[in-house]
């Protein structure tokens, strides 16, 4: 039984200039299932690099809340364009299974075209590895280290005030609030 106050973790970046930025903040909050923020970690990674494993790992086992924790959410599999998230080593290194959160069926295949043509086909494996895209309801999950009845029962108690679990959409609204000045868009 998932208990209703299950600490878990959402994770997004905040907006970027990919002509101008270097680096995209990315927040993560930890919640006590939808309701309570217990807490709010920061790191940046590279726009279009390949640092985002290793910085969210880092980020999550360094944080005060890593005991409690239970999950890892993430918005897509990519955070600062395409500095794709090894979900699968995240998911090692921090012991904690990672649902990424997808508002819309992604099309891979335009994405694998996409990475070739800016020569970061090495990007494409990890996308393939992250495993199948499933629908729950309204939204599309990808899942690691978890399966999918389990994932459902989380889901049910942290999307309290939209399809996207509550950590995931405060994540987003505090990323682009602090690098913009407001909050903007949809996590």
């Amino acid at each position: 039984m998932v208990k209703k106050e299950i600490r878990v973790i959402g994770i997004d970046d905040s907006p970027f200039d990919k002509f101008h930025d270097k680096e995209v903040l990315v927040v993560g909050v930890v919640t006590r299932g939808g309701s309570w923020i217990d807490g709010v970690l920061s790191t940046k990674v590279k726009v279009d690099g390949s640092d985002a494993t290793k910085k969210l790992a880092d980020m999550i086992n360094k944080c005060k809340f890593k005991p409690q924790l239970q999950c890892i959410f993430l918005n897509g599999i990519a955070v600062g364009g395409f500095n794709v998230i090894d979900v699968k080593e995240l998911s090692k290194k921090t012991k904690l299974p990672v649902i990424i959160i997808i508002r819309r069926m992604p099309n891979i295949k335009n994405i694998k075209k996409t990475l070739i043509k800016i020569n970061k086909k090495d990007k494409i494996k990890l996308i393939e590895k992250a495993g199948n895209v499933v629908q729950i309801d309204d939204i599309f999950v990808q899942l690691t280290g978890i399966d999918l009845d389990e994932a459902e029962k989380i889901l049910k108690i942290v999307c309290t005030r939209s399809l996207i679990p509550e950590p995931l959409r405060l994540a987003h609204i505090i990323a682009s609030g602090v690098v913009v000045g407001q909050s903007k868009g949809r996590a």
